[in-house]
């Protein structure tokens, strides 16, 4: 243990941000990250707490408690503490081979099973102190390509290169196989460069991580949409096994009146199209340049989108939450160290209060129907309110119409209801079914061989829309099924 203490005499601090308003002038990351002496002194308020939660990745109270990847957490703060740079880097990525992703956009499950932090109220920041291991890295020259030093002969397609997708292909390449992956869109990264908006993850940090595992031996083909435009069994002929790694992109939609309106979007093309128009310096195809916006859905999906139509120039907005508001304190039926059930400001809610003077949350809300002109253009939509009732049927807490609607004028609405699964055809070119949940189905529970021989499948695609983390976990523990498919044992 470093220095004992630490949590004692040192305040817990985090990065500045930009001021809401002055941000929203562009799409870049918003946050000015401590200097190194500052968060070495952060590491160094890591309590010696004997069990830390912070790294445990179990399953309490339904969700998981603690890092996913089991990241040696209290062993690379003490390093850092103590100004051991370099041998910290190497304990991160142990575990963390895309730590410049999870520093950036993972909810720090692991600050909210911090013992520090049930102790003190004032968490250890773990993952700016990860931010500052690997960019430190990057920025000393410690993070090269590290090819393999022998192949073994065999080799590997990954379909999608999302966050599972490029760690199943990295642990696959660093074994020693060959390892191609099969990208629908025109650049690699899926979720990391598409889903993802530039504020929460530049896209000059993507292309980093690819050209590195390119120069390891990982070959990157774009716009290949197997099960479409490429034969996925002469994909499958060309290789021992295959893995599909392509997310649950599958969107939630309402079926209701007046949906048809041109003006009604999924929140996943429109946050797509913002990105691609960033890139090519072109118009984006959707905008919210001077119009109401309506976003139907909370969450990150729709908290982005409240960021981005706000940097694009929206004169109002809206967002709808079905549930009800979640309280200010954690409940006594969601102890510490379960991840907390409470009402959380991000960045996008922060920048609509001052913009425009409030939270745009409205909870307890949905759409009835949309409304359009004779054109078809959307004019604005029904907003009904909700209640929490039980369900006879059932026993469980259904939201029920309270009979009080208005209506919202607006030119904008975006759809951010979550997902239903993964988008079936690339399953069905391989032969593997999908479960209940619209889920790639695989042969043994909690498994990632499917049913077709030399076939996996992994990360969202596998287990539902969930966290870049937890994708990257999927891929992992997915490489050494695949390694003992292909070698009869595995190492990894």
């Amino acid at each position: 243990m470093g220095k004992i203490t630490g949590f004692i005499d040192t305040a817990r601090k985090t990065s500045a941000e930009a001021a809401p308003l002055a941000r929203l002038a562009n799409f870049n990351e918003f946050h000015a990250w401590l200097p190194r002496a500052e968060q070495q002194a952060q590491a160094g308020r890591c309590m010696d707490c004997g069990v830390p939660f912070c790294q445990s990745g179990a399953v309490l109270g339904g969700a998981a408690s603690g890092c996913p990847l089991h990241n040696l957490i209290p062993e690379w703060n003490e390093l850092l503490w103590r100004g051991q740079w370099q041998l910290a880097l190497r304990r991160l990525l142990a575990t963390n081979r895309f730590a410049e992703f999870t520093s950036r956009v993972c909810p720090a499950l692991c600050e909210a099973g911090c013992t520090c932090g049930a102790v003190t109220g004032s968490p250890v920041t773990v993952r700016e102190n990860e931010h500052a291991i690997i960019e430190t890295g990057y920025a000393k020259g410690w993070v090269q390509p590290a090819p393999p030093p022998a192949r073994t002969g065999k080799s590997v397609a990954v379909i999608g290169s999302g966050p599972a997708g490029l760690a199943v292909a990295d642990y696959l390449n660093k074994r020693g196989h060959t390892v191609t992956i099969y990208e629908r869109e025109d650049r690699p990264g899926g979720l990391l460069m598409y889903g993802i908006p530039n504020m929460k993850l530049e896209k000059q940090v993507v292309d980093r991580r690819i050209r590195i595992m390119q120069a390891e031996g990982v070959e990157f083909l774009t716009g290949m949409d197997v099960g479409r435009s490429v034969d996925a069994a002469e994909v499958r002929a060309h290789h021992d096994a295959v893995v599909l790694c392509c997310g649950a992109k599958r969107p939630r939609d309402l079926d209701v009146p007046g949906r048809d309106a041109a003006g009604v979007h999924f929140a996943v093309d429109y946050l797509t199209g913002v990105t691609r128009a960033l890139l090519s310096g072109e118009a984006a195809p959707i905008t919210a340049e001077g119009k109401q916006v309506l976003v139907i859905g909370g969450g990150d999906t729709g908290n982005d989108c409240q960021g981005a139509a706000l940097r694009q120039g929206c004169a109002g907005l809206l967002a709808l939450e079905m549930m009800p508001e979640p309280p200010a304190a954690r409940a006594a039926s969601n102890p510490w160290p379960e991840w907390p059930r409470v009402k959380k400001t991000d960045y996008g809610q922060a920048e609509c209060a001052a913009r425009f003077g409030a939270d745009p949350r409205l909870y307890q809300a949905t759409v009835k129907a949309f409304l359009k002109d004779e054109a078809g253009r959307l004019t604005g939509a029904v907003i009904a309110r909700l209640r929490p009732e039980p369900d006879p049927a059932t026993g469980r807490t259904v939201m029920a119409p309270t009979g009080e609607e208005f209506e919202y004028p607006c030119q904008l609405a975006l759809i951010a209801a979550g997902f239903t699964g993964c988008e079936p055809y690339a399953a069905d070119a391989f032969g593997v079914g999908l479960t209940a949940r619209g889920c790639a189905a695989t042969a043994e529970a909690g498994g990632f061989a499917t049913a077709a021989p030399g076939v996996f499948a992994c990360g969202d695609m596998r287990r539902g829309q969930s966290l870049v983390v937890w994708a990257l976990r999927e891929g992992r523990d997915c490489a050494a099924r695949v390694d003992q498919y292909l070698m009869g044992y595995s190492n990894l």
